[in-house]
This record gives C-alpha cells, structure tokens and sequence, in this order.
C-alpha cells in the first residue's frame, strides 16, 4: 500500500512539473504556441521563441527548457503557406513546417522579413 502511494505521489508531481513548465514556456515573452512537423512526420505541439536571428522551437511535453529546433532566418525561405482543418496556419521552410495561429503567422513573417539588408549576405 506505501509503495503504491509513493508511486501516486511521485506520478502526480512528475504531472504537476509538466504543467508548470507548459505555463512557464507559454507565458514567457516572445514565445508563441507553435507545433512543427519534420518531413513528413506527425504535428508535435510546442512553443516557438525569437532569439538572435533564429526561431527556437521547444515542445510542450519534455524536460529540458532548452531547443529542440532552432531554424536561422538568414536564407529561410517559405515554400507553401495553407490553412489546416483546426484553424491554424501551415508554413513549409525547407524539409521544417511549422503551424500557428493567424496572429502568430503574421508575426512569423514580420519578424522573418524585418531582418536588415545585411542579414542575407555571404560576406567572406
């Protein structure tokens, strides 16, 4: 019977630190709820988060705070944009699709075509 409750106990904490870290990604300033797609493969829920010149891409289920994905802005090119059957918008960047919502989509390409001149040269 103890050893089933410790068991209850520590699922139960284990529940609640997952919570709390999808409260603290989905809260934390310049992050927006985001799922990505590789190639082919199933949508994963996540956040994505601005940072110096890169798009961070952390999923909502998970230990580490840190990136899974971060895709540069420099030479990211947008192949296909689509509206998906949940309300959400799809964008292709390369082998990389990443869905949001509509406000997040525009803020997506504000911030991939606010990018100084300078930021796509290959100065050697």
């Amino acid at each position: 019977m103890a050893a089933a409750l410790t068991v209850l106990c520590g699922v139960l904490l284990f529940a609640a630190l997952m919570v709390l870290r999808g409260f603290t990604l989905a809260r934390t300033r310049g992050s927006v709820p985001c799922k990505l797609r590789v190639g082919s493969g199933a949508w994963r829920s996540g956040v994505a988060r601005y940072a110096d010149g890169e798009v961070h891409w952390i999923p909502l289920i998970g230990v580490r705070l840190r990136p899974r994905h971060a895709i540069a802005r420099r030479g990211l090119v947008i192949s296909d944009r689509r509206q998906l059957s949940d309300g959400h918008y799809a964008v292709d960047c390369g082998g990389v699709s990443l869905a949001m919502s509509a406000d997040a989509l525009t803020g997506f390409l504000a911030w991939l075509e606010s990018a100084p001149p300078s930021a796509y040269l290959d100065v050697a």
